[in-house]
């Protein structure tokens, strides 16, 4: 005797017996009952808010512009102490 076969034939009738169950309990539930979905506030706000960011530019076109004029001109200095410290600030931040 396959004790495995036996389950999976068990299994099979059991799912049958919950399907019928449900779809009698359905038809009177969908008769009286509606789903309904509610938004707060807060969460409207934050849709708002959410929506607004993702169609800002990740860009500031106004500082690109300034940075390349002075890299054109000749103006832009970089320290090269500062340069070194983020250096090693970004590298110890990937170990």
């Amino acid at each position: 005797m396959r004790i495995n076969t036996y389950n999976q034939v068990s299994q099979l009738y059991q799912a049958n017996k919950a399907n019928k169950a449900s779809k009698a309990y359905g038809n009177v539930q969908s008769q009286t009952a509606q789903d309904q979905l509610h938004i707060s506030r807060t969460g409207r706000d934050y849709q708002i808010a959410k929506h607004a960011v993702a169609g800002a530019s990740e860009i500031r076109e106004d500082k690109v512009a300034q940075l390349k004029e002075r890299v054109a001109s000749g103006t832009y200095d970089v320290d090269m102490d500062d340069f070194a410290t983020k250096l090693v600030e970004k590298y110890s931040g990937l170990l």
